[in-house]
């Protein structure tokens, strides 16, 4: 690792540099830049999650076995082993493969199917998140003959999480307001990908590579087919297999105001697969009232403005929204004030045309857990 005071200094530039809140990917590559002068590393995996369900999105990456990205994706959604859904819950965000294995990486599957022979040694995971979801995680990849992470470079990389959290929570708050309201663009039809569980397709909907073409556009999609296809299958599995119960779906900014929404499911009958039943991949639209989950957590909105947000969606007025919330008008023009000064907006108007989109502003609903 770096001298203190090169690391003091990485630390601040990777500070500011999610202070700005940039574009995600650029945010994520300036910082790995940073992070190769601090902390060494042979490979690394970056993608950004949604915040519910903690399944992959818009990754970035450079290892060395890009053939293997399908099974590399499974296999990291396979063990609970510096999980970044059990680190999120951890005392400590980051740890080290060699030392939650005692030194026995063989215990994750990915290292023992895959990474052991491409020259692989230890893995430090990161997992970032706050109250309001997960939002990324970051795994750096040492060769073997390089020395494990210590304990010094994984406290250097959890005294970044918070920033960088914020920053990429912030970037996916701007995707709201990347273009203009109301604008729309053309928007292909609802596709399917039929699966197996080695993450084979089987086949797919004539409509799906119009879908392919608009998700994860670099790195190149493995055989064609966006790293997104994979995780929420790799989500479903991982369900299956009671490592995770969160859902096996993703929601993603496709650029133009449009969202897609990924989610994966088990077919009703085995036919095409030896394994069982085949996986259905749905690629669709991601509506206004289902995108709403992403903005109120974007946001940092409360649990009682994310009600707020979802009454006035329903098409409450302010009185009847008041009495479903069981407080006053001023109490609940209170709770708008402060959603107004966290999405930038001036009226209720403007913040459902920043969440929905002009045209669906006044035309759906939306039913969030908090309410």
């Amino acid at each position: 690792m770096a001298s203190t005071w090169a690391t003091h200094r990485t630390r601040e530039r990777i500070e500011d540099l999610f202070l700005a809140a940039g574009d995600d990917h650029a945010l994520r590559e300036a910082a790995v830049v940073e992070l190769r002068h601090a902390v060494g590393f042979s490979a690394f995996v970056w993608p950004l999650t949604d915040p519910e369900s903690a399944t992959g999105v818009a990754p970035m990456a450079a290892v060395p076995c890009p053939n293997e990205v399908p099974l590399v994706i499974k296999a990291r959604y396979a063990s609970r082993i510096n999980r970044w859904t059990v680190l999120s819950e951890a005392e400590r965000p980051a740890a080290s493969l060699f030392a939650a294995t005692n030194g026995d990486p063989a215990r994750h599957p990915l290292w023992d199917t895959i990474l052991r022979s491409y020259g692989v040694g230890d893995i430090a995971s990161l997992a970032l998140a706050d109250q309001h979801g997960i939002w990324s995680w970051l795994d750096l990849w040492r060769e073997d003959t390089d020395p494990a992470f210590s304990e010094e470079e994984l406290d250097f990389l959890v005294s970044l999480a918070p920033a960088m959290t914020r920053g990429l929570r912030r970037s996916r708050a701007r995707q709201f307001a990347a273009s203009p309201v109301g604008s729309k663009g053309s928007i292909p039809a609802q596709a399917v990908l039929v699966m197996d569980e080695d993450m084979q397709v089987l086949g797919q909907t004539s409509s799906a590579s119009n879908w392919l073409s608009l998700l994860q556009r670099a790195p190149r999609p493995h055989a064609g087919i966006p790293a997104e296809v994979y995780n929420v299958v790799a989500q479903l599995l991982a369900k299956e297999a009671h490592i995770d119960n969160r859902a096996s779906a993703a929601r993603i900014h496709v650029g133009g105001g449009q969202w897609a929404s990924l989610r994966a499911a088990r077919m009703d009958s085995p036919t095409h697969s030896p394994n069982g039943p085949a996986i259905a991949v749905t690629i669709q639209e991601c509506l206004p009232a289902a995108r709403l989950g992403v903005f109120v957590r974007a946001y940092g909105l409360t649990a009682r403005e994310r009600q707020a947000l979802a009454l006035l969606a329903a098409g409450m007025e302010n009185e009847v929204l008041a009495g479903r919330m069981r407080i006053s008008p001023l109490t609940a023009q209170d709770h708008f004030k402060s959603i107004f000064a966290k999405t930038g907006t001036h009226s209720r108007a403007g913040v459902l045309a920043l969440a929905l989109g002009s045209a669906a502003a006044g035309e759906s609903t939306f039913i969030d857990s908090a309410v």
